[in-house]
């Protein structure tokens, strides 16, 4: 499945494909739009394109600071969850970040969300704290996850 930098043009099939996902971050129009802004922070959005119906499949975003990214959001859609959507998106983040001689990535990740967790644990990312209460709706701990990329 081909990934590729997203584009203001894909804002529409990636809203579409977060709003009804549970486990997204659920942004609004303008958290949408500051993703292509000029003079908005630095951010790295990667679609992953169906092969056969050309339809983005999953979205990853990812906040770039100086030395340290976050992973902001990973979406699937969810026929094609567990086929290695997010794997693919979140390997090629982290290929951005190194490229851009990143020393680590961080991410917050519902403490419930298995699926994510063992993703991440994949990639080889450990937890380094937790935040209680962090989410709503329902409410629930985050738990801060750290991939360190030097020496890798």
């Amino acid at each position: 499945m081909p990934i590729r930098k997203a584009t203001a043009d894909d804002v529409p099939q990636m809203r579409a494909l977060e709003q009804p996902s549970e486990t997204a971050a659920h942004w609004g129009g303008r958290e949408y739009d500051a993703l292509f802004a000029p003079g908005a922070p630095k951010r790295v959005a990667l679609v992953a394109v169906d092969d056969a119906a050309g339809q983005i499949c999953g979205f990853a975003v990812a906040r770039c600071g100086p030395g340290e990214w976050e992973i902001e959001n990973v979406v699937a859609a969810p026929e094609r969850r567990g086929r290695g959507v997010g794997t693919g998106l979140v390997r090629e983040l982290l290929q951005e970040a190194r490229k851009w001689g990143c020393g680590a990535v961080l991410l917050e990740v519902r403490a419930s969300n298995t699926p994510a967790l063992r993703l991440y644990e994949k990639l080889g990312f450990t937890v380094s704290g937790r935040r209680n209460g962090y989410y709503r709706d329902p409410p629930e701990d985050a738990l801060l996850l750290r991939l360190s990329l030097s020496g890798l």
